[in-house]
C-alpha cells in the first residue's frame, strides 16, 4: 500500500478514535468547530475555529452555493431579449470560477475540521496528563514567535493561491469545456465536453490539430535545443578568449558586450527585424554592392526565418553567458591547469578534462533553467516573425516558426478559441515538467553531488 493511502487510513482511524476516546466538548466539537478550546478556556484559538465555520456558512448561504449547484451544468438559462429589455441569464465564466472556488473552499474547510479535532484531541491528552493548557496570551504570542513562519506566510500563500494556482486550475478545467467565439458568456453558455478538446488536438485531418501540434512541437524542442546550447558554448568561448592571458583590453570588450544588455530586448529585436526585412538595410546594402540579384527572403522563408531567428538569439544571448562564465572561470583553481601542463596536457585536453566539467557542474541548474525559459521564449519568436511564415497545412493560424506558447497566445488573443488554448496550455506544462525532470536527473551536479568539493 502506498504511503499516501496508509497515511489517509490513519487519520481516518485518528479521528474515529478521537470522537470514541473524547469526551463531549470534544465530540461536540465535530459540529460546532472550535467549541471545545472555548469551553476549556482556549478563547483564541476556538474564536479562529468558529469563525472560519462561521465563515464559510455565510458564504456558501449567500453566495458559493448558487453558483456549486450550477458547477455540473455550466448554466441553463441563457440571455434573452423581451422586448428593449435585456434579460440576464446565467454565466457560465462565474459559474465555473466561483464554483471551483466554492469547492477549494469546501476542501479547505475539511482540513480546518482535521485541525479542530486534532487540538481538541492534544488538549485533552494535555489534561489527562495532569498538565495545563497555554494561556491566550501565551498563544497570541506564539504567532511572533515560535509560529512566526507561519503568519509571516499567510499572505503570501493567499498570494499564490489567488492569482497563481486559482487560475491555473480555471485553464485546466476550461480545456474540457467548448468555450470559445461561439459560446462566449453571458450572451451564450458554455459546457463540459469531457476529453473531446484533446481527443481534437492528436487527432490528425481536416478537423484535428494533430499534424500541426507535432509541428509545433518538433520546432519548440529544436529551437530551445539551440537557443539554450548554442548560446552556452559560444557565451563561454568567448569568455575564456577575453580571460586569456594577453588579451589586451579586457575591460573595454565586457563592457562592449554588457551593452546589449543595456538595450532593453523588445527594442533590439524589433529592431532586427527591421534590418532584415524585404526593404531593410541588409537585403538593401547586399543589392546596392551587387552580391544578390532579389532580396533574401529572412522572414518569409520557413528554414531561413527558423536560421535566422536563432542566429539571433545567439547575438542577444552570449552576454549572459559570457559574464556568468567570466566569475565561475576565475573560480577553477588555477592548480589544476599547472598540474596538466606539467604532465603535458594541450589546450584542448585541459578545456576538455577540467574546464568544461568544472562549468557543466556548476551550471547545470542555470542550464536546465535557460533550457526551460527558452521552450517558452515569448519575446524573441513572437517580436522577430509573430510565428510567421503562415501555412495553410497548419490549423488555427499556426505559422512555421510558432512555438507552442506563442501559438497558444495566438488562439488566446486572435481567435479567442479558449478551449484549445488551455489544452495546448497544458501540454506546454507537461512538455516542459518531462523535459526538465529528464535533463535534471541528468546533471553532473546532481548524478555527483561531492564532485568538485
Amino acid at each position: 500500500m502506498k504511503k499516501s493511502n496508509r497515511a489517509f487510513l490513519a487519520g481516518l482511524k485518528e479521528i474515529a478514535a478521537t470522537f470514541v476516546e473524547g469526551d463531549w466538548k470534544t465530540r461536540l466539537s465535530y459540529l460546532i468547530f472550535g467549541i471545545g478550546p472555548l469551553l476549556r478556556g482556549q478563547i483564541a484559538k476556538g474564536l479562529a475555529f468558529l469563525a472560519c465555520e462561521a465563515a464559510f456558512i455565510l458564504y456558501m448561504i449567500g453566495f458559493g452555493w448558487k453558483y456549486l449547484s450550477k458547477f455540473s451544468t455550466l448554466g441553463t438559462v441563457e440571455t434573452a431579449k423581451k422586448g428593449r429589455v435585456t434579460v440576464y441569464g446565467d454565466n457560465s465564466f462565474l459559474i465555473l470560477l466561483f464554483g471551483l472556488l466554492t469547492i477549494i473552499l469546501i476542501l479547505l474547510l475539511i482540513a480546518v475540521w482535521v485541525l479542530n479535532i486534532r487540538e481538541n484531541r492534544r488538549e485533552e491528552l494535555l489534561l489527562r496528563a495532569g498538565k495545563k493548557l497555554p494561556s491566550n496570551r501565551k498563544v497570541l504570542g506564539s504567532l511572533l514567535d515560535s509560529n512566526f513562519d507561519k503568519t509571516l506566510l499567510a499572505l503570501p500563500v493567499l498570494g499564490i493561491f489567488v492569482f497563481t494556482v486559482l487560475p491555473i486550475l480555471f485553464m485546466i478545467c476550461v480545456a474540457f469545456t467548448n468555450y470559445d467565439k461561439n459560446h462566449q458568456s453571458p450572451t451564450n453558455l458554455f459546457t463540459w465536453v469531457g476529453l473531446e478538446n484533446f481527443r481534437k488536438l492528436f487527432a490528425f485531418g481536416s478537423s484535428g490539430f494533430g499534424s500541426t501540434f507535432l509541428a509545433v512541437l518538433a520546432w519548440t524542442l529544436v529551437w530551445a535545443f539551440f537557443a539554450t546550447f548554442l548560446d552556452y558554448f559560444l557565451g563561454m568561448g568567448v569568455a575564456i578568449l577575453i580571460n586569456k592571458k594577453g588579451i589586451r583590453f579586457k575591460k573595454l570588450w565586457r563592457t562592449i558586450l554588457v551593452i546589449t544588455i543595456a538595450v532593453p530586448q523588445f527594442v533590439s529585436l524589433l529592431y532586427v527585424y527591421k534590418m532584415f526585412a524585404n526593404d531593410g538595410l541588409v537585403n538593401g546594402y547586399l543589392l546596392k554592392w551587387g552580391l544578390i540579384k532579389s532580396a533574401i527572403p529572412f522572414w518569409t522563408k520557413p528554414m531561413l526565418a527558423r536560421i535566422t531567428i536563432i542566429v539571433v538569439n545567439i547575438w542577444i544571448g552570449i552576454p549572459y553567458m559570457m559574464l556568468i562564465a567570466t566569475g565561475l572561470l576565475m573560480n577553477i583553481p588555477e592548480e589544476l591547469y599547472e598540474s596538466a601542463r606539467i604532465d603535458g596536457a594541450s589546450s584542448g585536453q585541459m578545456f576538455r578534462s577540467i574546464t568544461l566539467p568544472y562549468m557543466l557542474f556548476v551550471t547545470g541548474p542555470f542550464l536546465l533553467t535557460q533550457f526551460t525559459a527558452n521552450l517558452n521564449n515569448f519575446n524573441v519568436i513572437y517580436l522577430l516573425t509573430k510565428g510567421q511564415p503562415q501555412s495553410m497545412r497548419m490549423a488555427e493560424n499556426a505559422g512555421q516558426t510558432d512555438l507552442l506558447v506563442t501559438w497558444l497566445y495566438k488562439m488566446t488573443v486572435t481567435d479567442t478559441n479558449y478551449k484549445m488554448a488551455a489544452v495546448i496550455g497544458i501540454m506546454v506544462f507537461i512538455v516542459t515538467a518531462v523535459t526538465s525532470l529528464v535533463v535534471y536527473n541528468m546533471l553532473p551536479s546532481v548524478k555527483d553531488e561531492g564532485g568538485f568539493q
